[in-house]
């Protein structure tokens, strides 16, 4: 009875670990497609901002980064599963590992989705009806999965790249020095980008969609 159940443990791990470095090989080949992806998503942001078309510059870089994150969130959790198939107390964080996996391949499912390939990263270029309708479900989708930390990194990357284009610099507004009342406190929470976005998003969620041509 014991040896079959050492059997099964040493069973169970090992097909853990197989599962995990296949997790790994899969990781490892999204990381190498997506330097061609997100240099191109770069160049299509200097494009943008070499015509004056911030917005999407931004979006551009938005899903950039949101890809980068992804894969870097996926790959600290991988190194993580590694430590936990290789304790010897394996038995004990079995189920956490097990766990972990199912989770791992949902995630690189998602990545393989939101990567897409160069032709999905030119259609933030189109100006189609239909390009203009998958850049808008790019954009609401990256409101809901990106931190305010992304989000400021993404800026401070648009705005190097449009110093870089125009060889202008950009300077956001100084805080307000004077106390605020009461009543806009909540918003004094907030920080000056923050409030930006906020009104951005705002703004377009107020405006009608436009007619799909024909």
């Amino acid at each position: 009875m014991g040896n079959a159940a050492s059997s099964n443990k040493i069973s169970a791990q090992d097909k853990a670990i197989l599962d995990l470095k296949n997790q790994r090989d899969k990781l490892h080949q999204y990381q190498k497609r997506i330097t061609v992806i997100t240099a191109r998503e770069t160049d299509i942001a200097k494009q943008c901002l070499a015509r004056g078309d911030k917005q999407r510059a931004l979006l551009a870089l938005r899903r950039k980064k949101y890809q980068e994150t992804l894969l870097e969130k996926t790959d600290a959790q991988l190194a993580q599963l590694e430590i936990l198939t290789s304790d010897v107390e394996f038995a004990l964080v079995q189920k956490d590992v097990l766990f972990g996996l199912q989770q791992g391949t949902v995630v690189l499912k998602q990545i393989h989705k939101e990567m897409g390939g160069l032709e999905a990263v030119e259609r933030l270029m189109g100006e189609s009806a239909e390009a203009q309708a998958y850049q808008r479900e790019v954009s609401e989708m990256l409101a809901g999965q990106m931190s305010n930390q992304d989000e400021d990194e993404v800026e401070d990357e648009l705005d190097a790249l449009e110093a870089e284009v125009t060889g202008v610099k950009t300077k956001l507004p100084d805080a307000p020095t004077q106390a605020l009342p009461e009543g806009a406190q909540k918003a004094t929470e907030e920080t000056p980008r923050e409030r930006a976005r906020r009104r951005t998003r705002d703004q377009e969620s107020s405006q009608p969609a436009e007619p799909m041509l024909a």
